[in-house]
């Protein structure tokens, strides 16, 4: 696609958290290309700046980038304070920050005699799961309150990002799941309190995509060769695949544009059938 799209999300204002990683960039430069304005905010200054160039180099030129960290509330509140100087207004927030960390994984998928404890659930440091806590539900919860709040004015739409754990526990990755089961909860109880105020608030399950949160449970050090775990996951999708950044894209659109007007707090799953599929 090598011009702007019009769709329903055409002269939107975007606030993206999270924006420069794997699955956010290019769903940003999704909306870019479908004639959204993207303030790409992400606390590695320097990876949203590269980015921004990089489309600019696209012809996509109505891109921002913004430093900002989800778990301080002053310095989204500085980030918001940069959108509106640039935009005069914020339409839509996508809080896309967030991830895995091995911190909070175990490296036993389940406990046996013979695990070493600090394999298992009980070698979890308290600071490894509240990392990861933080990074994810805190990362949202503070954005919304931050940039919500300019939606009041005229009504927008949020996305959060959840996750197949959230849905059912997945083994090794306690502090992760504990974390997206909150951010599908959140989802529901901000879509409820804000609907008379014109917010919609949304969340998107991805299956399995391999990012950089990921990659170390999903794929060998060649980075090509399944691990075990990897194995695993295929055989519980249907369509014996990972996702593709791209897969997010329509999804995504829809729930933000006007054509998903009368939906609010929906989680919907993009996983290649994986959270139908009982594995029988």
């Amino acid at each position: 696609m090598d011009k702007k799209e019009k769709s329903g999300v055409a002269g939107k204002v975007v606030v993206c958290t999270g924006a420069a990683g794997v699955l956010c960039s290019s769903m940003t430069e999704d909306l870019l290309r479908h004639g959204a304005k993207v303030a790409v905010l992400d606390m590695r200054k320097e990876l949203a700046d590269k980015f921004v160039r990089k489309m600019a180099k696209k012809g996509l030129t109505e891109a921002i980038a913004v430093e900002a960290n989800v778990l301080d509330k002053a310095s989204l509140e500085a980030a918001k304070k940069v959108v509106l100087g640039k935009w005069r207004r914020i339409d839509i927030l996508i809080n896309g920050a967030g991830g895995n960390h091995p911190k909070g994984t175990t490296p036993a998928e389940q406990m046996t005699k013979d695990s070493k404890l600090e394999d298992t659930f009980f070698g979890l440091t308290a600071e490894g799961f509240e990392f990861v806590n933080r990074l994810n539900l805190v990362g949202t919860v503070l954005p919304c309150q931050v940039f919500c709040k300019e939606m009041l004015k005229r009504g927008g739409s949020v996305l959060n990002f959840c996750s197949m754990a959230a849905y059912q526990p997945l083994t090794k990755v306690a502090a992760y799941g504990a974390a997206k089961a909150g951010i599908m909860n959140f989802t529901r109880f901000l879509a409820t309190h804000l609907a008379p105020m014109g917010i919609r608030v949304n969340a998107l399950a991805p299956g399995f995509f391999i990012t950089d949160q990921n990659r170390f449970l999903m794929l060998e050090k060649d980075g090509k060769t399944l691990t075990a775990r990897g194995k695993k996951v295929i055989a519980k999708t249907p369509m014996r695949k990972f996702g593709k950044p791209s897969d997010l894209h329509g999804a995504a659109r829809f729930l933000l544009s006007d054509e998903s007007g009368f939906i609010t707090g929906v989680t919907l799953p993009v996983d290649g059938g994986f959270v139908c599929y009982s594995g029988v």
